[in-house]
């Protein structure tokens, strides 16, 4: 099992890269002053490589040996199942209220927006936070399963810090007191 550990953090750690470098400012410029106008559509073949380039590691969850660690019985599952399905629904609301369209490269990205109410208020990255709550929810998780949690729980820790320094030269002072007055991934307390 140490050698799926191996290959899955492997593939995982050239992902997260791939993913982190595409979302930096200097990849970002380069590709702008090499596609003119057609740099508006970056966006939207950012998701899709990134879509697709996460494939062969669901290939590599499904395929390589694996052994169930755990599976909720009863009302344990149902639980389980109706938290999965709250993280789903947050997730999509945390969505909308960032501008879905815009997110998705459907719509050009809009420059100086900071997002700071809805799920936003509560903390800084709901999408990470909703996301997190869906995977380790899992009603049944295999030691595959439990490899690719972790990994992708050690990169949205790291992809947020990276995240944050963006965010930070985009907006400046407004994100520092936004970032000092509102936690990272879980609202330590809400605010009115």
């Amino acid at each position: 099992m140490s050698m799926n550990a191996f290959w899955l953090f492997m593939a995982l750690g050239l992902w997260g890269f791939l993913h982190s470098w595409l979302a930096s400012h200097r990849v970002k410029r380069f590709f702008q002053q090499r596609w003119g106008t057609f740099y508006r559509a970056y966006r939207l073949f950012y998701n899709l490589f990134a879509s697709v380039t996460f494939l062969p590691i669901l290939w590599l969850v499904a395929f390589l040996p694996d052994r169930l660690l755990y599976t909720l019985r009863g009302p344990w599952m149902f639980l389980a199942f109706f938290g999965q399905g709250m993280a789903l629904l947050m997730l999509a609301i945390a969505l909308l209220q960032t501008d879905l369209w815009q997110f998705l490269g459907l719509r050009p990205e809009r420059p100086g927006r900071l997002v700071r109410d809805g799920f936003y208020r509560f903390m800084r990255h709901p999408l990470y936070t909703f996301g997190l709550l869906f995977l380790w929810l899992s009603p049944r998780m295999t030691f595959n399963q439990f490899l690719l949690s972790v990994g992708i729980t050690v990169y949205i820790l790291i992809g947020a810090s990276l995240e944050e320094r963006k965010l930070l030269q985009e907006f400046g002072s407004a994100y520092e007191e936004y970032r000092s007055q509102t936690p990272m991934l879980f609202p330590l307390r809400f605010k009115r």
